[in-house]
């Protein structure tokens, strides 16, 4: 089966699938979730005192999928410029806390140090953040690339595709290579025409389409996949009395294609989903202090971003009046909205920092499962806490990024209840091939 036949079929057996949980199956449960057990007050009264989350035997085929890009990464990364040893990562984090800690007390003593180092170490850590968003295309291959670069991939791909599967391939052609306005009137008129044979096909007037015709002319022509969709229908150009016309016939249709497979998939057919590739980054205390958000992280350009900020910095010093819960909560809300990604760091008891980029409408049960992926022991219970919020319980797991006003970055610390913090120090919970992913100084 070719690549757009299984994405068809695929999208076929989702909407059945969910048909199916409309009609009264239940609620639906993860595959790898345990079964609950009944309650006891011994454990009932442990829950209250600290959060554990449930033990997770598997991960999800998209944790999994970030996991092995990541690896892949790992393999193809020149590491001999830097000594990525667990050993001499480990004594580099420990001088690294070490340092922060004498830095603080120094800054207790004395608050005007400082300033000057703060633009060189930002000039440092430049580098050391997110450089971008990147994603994962498996219709396609196993490539990491950013939006831009997938769009004019999936292009390519999708007109290769064109001589093998013409009408499946030229109804994704309109929707993934037009703006979705556009793509949206094209397929409306495109239905209406195959409806009208479908339901009379003997009927001249529904059999040919001036080719000039002012709706023709605005909605389809000029529209990528249109006319690739109305010759596999059967459509063919002719000039009649010295105008051009799209005539259809049966005989002209593309073998192995009837009108009502190919109506079916003008009605369903949909844009390509992207994956959202974590790209991880292991880091040491110094490379985690400052991060640079990437322009992709943002959801209006740098330029409305500057010029909101200058306009709200405008208005406070205009107007000194007190501010009211409700005008700071929306003020915050305004805020959060113009992110459309997050960048999530995790800190380890040794001072290392993991660190993966995140939808916002995420949820926090994906941070869990992204750290699980890269842990020694997958089975291992362990706890994440914010420092505004503490441990995440799991009313939370549900809840996304944005509810939790996770973004556009946050620290979350990384903690084993069974494992004393003063013993947790000394261990690595991390998979060794991940230390490949340390950045070098």
């Amino acid at each position: 089966m070719s690549k757009i036949k299984r994405f068809f079929s695929k999208k076929k057996e989702e909407a059945a699938f969910k048909m199916r949980l409309g009609g009264g199956m239940g609620q639906g449960h993860k595959l790898n979730e345990p079964k609950p057990d009944a309650p006891s007050s011994s454990s009932s009264k442990r829950d209250k005192d600290a959060y554990i989350p449930p033990r997770r035997n598997e991960l999800s085929n998209e944790a999994r999928a970030a996991a092995n890009a990541a690896l892949s990464r790992i393999e193809r990364k020149d590491s001999k410029d830097f000594n990525t040893s667990l050993a001499a990562i480990k004594a580099q984090a420990k001088r690294e806390l070490e340092a922060e800690r004498k830095q603080k007390q120094e800054l207790s003593c004395s608050s005007t140090t400082g300033s000057a180092s703060a633009s060189s170490s930002a000039q440092e850590n430049r580098n050391l953040a997110c450089q971008g968003v990147f994603f994962r295309c498996p219709l396609i291959n196993d490539e990491v690339l950013p939006k831009q670069a997938w769009k004019q991939k999936i292009k390519e791909f999708l007109y290769q595709q064109l001589e093998f599967e013409r009408g499946l391939t030229a109804c994704l052609i309109i929707q993934n290579c037009n703006v979705k306005e556009r793509a949206d009137d094209c397929i409306a008129t495109l239905t209406k025409y195959l409806e009208n044979i479908i339901q009379h096909p003997n009927e001249e007037k529904f059999c040919k389409i001036r080719m000039s015709n002012k709706i023709f002319s605005d909605k389809v022509r000029y529209v990528d996949g249109a006319l690739d969709v109305l010759h596999a229908a059967g459509f063919n150009e002719v000039e009649l009395d010295g105008e051009p016309f799209l005539v259809w016939s049966s005989d002209q249709m593309e073998p192995g294609l009837d009108l009502a497979t190919l109506l079916d998939a003008l009605k369903n057919s949909e844009p390509i989903q992207l994956e959202l590739d974590r790209n991880i980054k292991v880091l040491l205390p110094s490379q985690a202090r400052r991060v640079v958000l990437p322009d992709d992280f943002y959801r209006i350009s740098p330029e409305e971003i500057k010029r909101e900020q200058q306009m709200r910095a405008e208005a406070i010093e205009s107007s000194q009046i007190l501010k009211t819960k409700a005008m700071r909560e929306r003020e915050e809300q305004r805020t959060l909205r113009m992110y459309r990604y997050a960048l999530i760091r995790v800190k380890f008891p040794n001072g290392l920092y993991i660190q993966g980029t995140f939808n916002v409408y995420e949820k926090i049960s994906d941070i869990f499962e992204f750290v699980q992926s890269c842990l020694a022991d997958e089975s291992l219970e362990f706890n994440l806490v914010s420092a505004s919020d503490g441990k995440f319980s799991e009313d939370d797991m549900e809840k996304t990024l944005y509810d939790c006003k996770l973004i556009p970055n946050i620290v979350l610390l990384f903690s084993v209840p069974s494992i004393p913090t003063p013993v947790a120090a000394d261990v690595n919970f991390l998979k060794e091939e991940l230390f490949m992913l340390v950045q070098p100084m």
